[in-house]
């Protein structure tokens, strides 16, 4: 079981309303007065894991994780977002905006929390449902919002005032910022306008213009993006994405991803495989990434930051990647509409450590110790069956939480601990041992009709499937005969032998003469200049079927498109005899 000190908690949120879980014995902690209310919106930890806030529909409540006391309340019932800043100092609450006879036109929606006053230390109007969250720098010194086309950037000690704001000409749809510490950079987002290609613009802090610009990519198709830092904050990965692909290749539209850096390098990540980009996640040690794109069956590839391929994990059911806190650990998982399956690779030796089943999982979790992950099955994608268990990175289930059927079970997390929490460990392909899983496992078999069974399956997807490969590695080439560089002497036989290779005569068919065969359907033209045409030009078709028939009655062996077009013949004598009726 865990043997880390401290031991992280896990919260859980459902119809029974919050409960906390201590991770050693995975037991509720009696210190936590449970909050049974059964319409808990959110609940979320620190990240430092230091607090843990819920909101129950009535108030939002902070509790301090070493006494599990509550430390501080605020009264806003219809709170649909919360966020807390890096360092835990500052917690934000975010409301749908709405305007009612008690709710005036641009009354704030947004509040920020000083958790140390209990005071509100800023509060604007923020409208949109997705991304409403601002951006924090890591040492909580800037504060960063989208407004109306516009970056903002306060600072965090004076956040009564703008401290820079983006050059009105750039129009940002989106940004994000870098995780680091100073200096810190911002990638913007400029859609272009119709026929005009969108940019992503990375600026310098606090240059938030043209002086300040450390790399740019244009590209076209690109309806929205996603934008994914590494951890160390120099590198950052675009994922452009339409939503309709006008190729019609994919019901899911068409991505690309694309690769800038704080040196000013940028360049596009190509991807060998068509089809959708499913997951890219960064190792935490910020040297490479991984991606897993392409038409099922998937495939899964590591890059470097010279956006080369490093480590091809071959394809199979897979659309998620998750790294372990220490990056020594890589998950590839199969979930949604797909059946669980994971495998567990070792990313420094690029060796499978363990595959295994997790069916019906919708959320996986990391455990801060790098060691344990935790599947979790939650409504509303899944209303049976909810709960979550503990896995040790071996493959072995250490302990799993089912949640009674009418009840249902809508989030469980790990609670995030400090950075030096983590300590290095190494990877083991030994399997720790574990229970057995009190749900009932899925027959593995595949169905079989009665009229098919007693005979040997032949699977084709598993047929397509590529092996793991590493595309840096140097085949090994065999030495044979012919790559021997020949003396003169040799090099005369050699010659010899060829010629009198070419010279001895190959079977080949005989020569077939079709002069003069045409097709038996007779017709009469009608008078019309255009159907007279389109009669003409059937009754050649007609002709030509007719010399491939005789070909192909004399033995020669015709190509796939010659007999496509012979399978055509009584279609085209149908138009035929219909057009010859059409008499003026």
């Amino acid at each position: 079981m865990m043997s880390s000190t401290p031991t992280p908690f896990i919260s859980c949120r459902g119809t029974h309303g919050v409960q906390v879980f201590e991770g050693t014995h995975f037991q509720p902690v009696e210190e936590f007065k449970n909050e049974s209310s059964k319409t808990c919106r959110l609940a979320m930890w620190s990240p430092d894991g230091k607090y843990l806030a819920w909101a129950n529909g009535t108030v939002v409540s902070v509790a301090e994780t070493e006494k599990w006391s509550v430390i501080a309340t605020f009264p806003k019932p219809k709170t649909s977002g919360l966020q807390f800043s890096p360092k835990g100092n500052f917690l934000v609450t975010w409301e749908p905006y709405q305007v009612t006879k008690d709710i005036p036109v641009n009354t704030p929606n947004l509040h920020i929390w000083n958790l140390q006053t209990k005071q509100s230390v800023k509060s604007y109007v923020q409208k949109n449902h997705s991304k409403w969250e601002p951006y924090w720098s890591k040492d909580e010194k800037l504060l960063s919002r989208n407004l109306n086309l516009e970056l903002q950037v306060y600072e965090v000690d004076k956040m009564d005032s703008i401290s820079q704001r983006s050059d009105a000409s750039l129009k940002i749809s989106d940004y994000s910022t870098s995780p680091g510490y100073s200096p810190y950079f911002f990638l913007c987002y400029i859609q272009g306008s119709k026929g005009q290609p969108s940019f992503a613009k990375l600026f310098k802090y606090p240059n938030l213009n043209p002086s300040g610009l450390v790399a740019s990519k244009s590209f076209f198709q690109g309806d929205r993006v996603e934008m994914k830092w590494s951890k160390p904050g120099n590198c950052v990965l675009l994922m452009t994405s339409t939503d309709v692909d006008t190729s019609g290749a994919s019901y899911y539209g068409k991505q690309t991803l694309h690769f800038l850096d704080v040196k000013g390098t940028s360049a596009m990540v190509q991807l060998p495989r068509d089809g959708p980009i499913y997951s890219v996640e960064w190792n935490p040690n910020g040297t490479e990434f991984c991606v897993v794109y392409g038409f099922m069956p998937a495939k899964a590839t590591l890059y470097d930051l010279k956006c080369e391929a490093k480590f091809d994990f071959g394809t199979g059911p897979r659309n998620s990647s998750f790294y372990n806190p220490l990056g020594n650990i890589l998950l590839l998982g199969g979930f949604g509409n797909l059946q669980g399956k994971i495998e567990i690779w070792d990313t420094q030796t690029l060796k499978l450590i363990s595959p295994m089943d997790a069916p019906d999982t919708t959320h996986l979790q990391w455990s801060p110790d790098g060691q344990h992950f935790m599947t979790s099955t939650t409504a509303p994608r899944l209303r049976v069956s909810n709960g979550f268990k503990i896995w040790h990175y071996s493959g072995g289930l250490l302990f799993e939480h089912n949640i009674q059927s009418p009840n249902e079970l809508w989030e469980a997390t790990w609670q995030p601990m400090p950075d030096g929490y983590l300590k290095d460990f190494k990877v083991s392909t030994k399997k720790v041992a574990g229970i057995k899983p009190s749900q009932p496992q899925v027959s593995k078999e595949l169905y079989r009709p009665p009229g098919a069974r007693g005979t040997s399956a032949i699977l084709k997807f598993l047929e397509e499937r590529e092996a793991p490969s590493n595309p840096k590695a140097v085949k090994p080439v065999e030495k044979g005969p012919s790559q021997v560089k020949p003396n003169k002497r040799n090099e005369r036989k050699i010659k010899k032998a060829a010629a009198e290779k070419s010279s001895v005569p190959v079977e080949s068919s005989p020569p077939i003469d079709t002069t003069g065969i045409t097709s038996d359907v007779q017709f009469e033209l009608t008078g019309d200049e255009t159907t007279d045409k389109k009669l003409k030009d059937l009754k050649k078709k007609l002709d030509q079927i007719a010399r491939l028939k005789a070909e192909q009655s004399a033995g020669k062996k015709l190509e796939v498109n010659q007999v496509e077009k012979i399978q055509k013949e009584s279609e085209l004598t149908k138009q035929l005899m219909e057009l010859s009726l059409k008499k003026k």
